[in-house]
């Protein structure tokens, strides 16, 4: 029989499921990076972010491409009359900008490289 004490530490770590699904999209590697290359660059085509993010591979990149349009926080442009494709940050997406201010000063505050 569990005691009051081990129910409640069980209890505490059970996250809020809203808060697990942010960070399972934020901290999947890379997708930071591609955030933040559009919040600071806008409207980009995929070489251009493939260019910025040079150590994420084409197919990896593509992949976390569709999981942020899938999940909102990216969106793909297309131009009528046009091979031209963009790739920009949504409503949503560019509400993470003081999130992205955040982590920011504190990895300058706790990172020296």
């Amino acid at each position: 029989m569990e005691s009051s004490k081990e129910l409640q530490s069980e209890l505490d770590c059970n996250l809020c499921p809203k808060f697990e699904k942010t960070f399972s999209i934020l901290g999947k590697k890379w997708n930071g990076l591609i955030i933040e290359t559009l919040l600071v660059n806008g409207p980009q085509r995929f070489k251009t972010i493939a260019k910025t993010i040079d150590k994420c591979s084409d197919r990896v990149l593509v992949e976390r491409l569709r999981e942020l349009e899938k999940d909102n926080i990216v969106s793909r442009n297309t131009f009528k009359n046009s091979s031209l494709i963009q790739y920009e940050l949504t409503k949503r997406g560019k509400e993470l900008e003081p999130i992205m201010y955040e982590i920011h000063k504190w990895s300058d505050k706790w990172y020296k490289l």
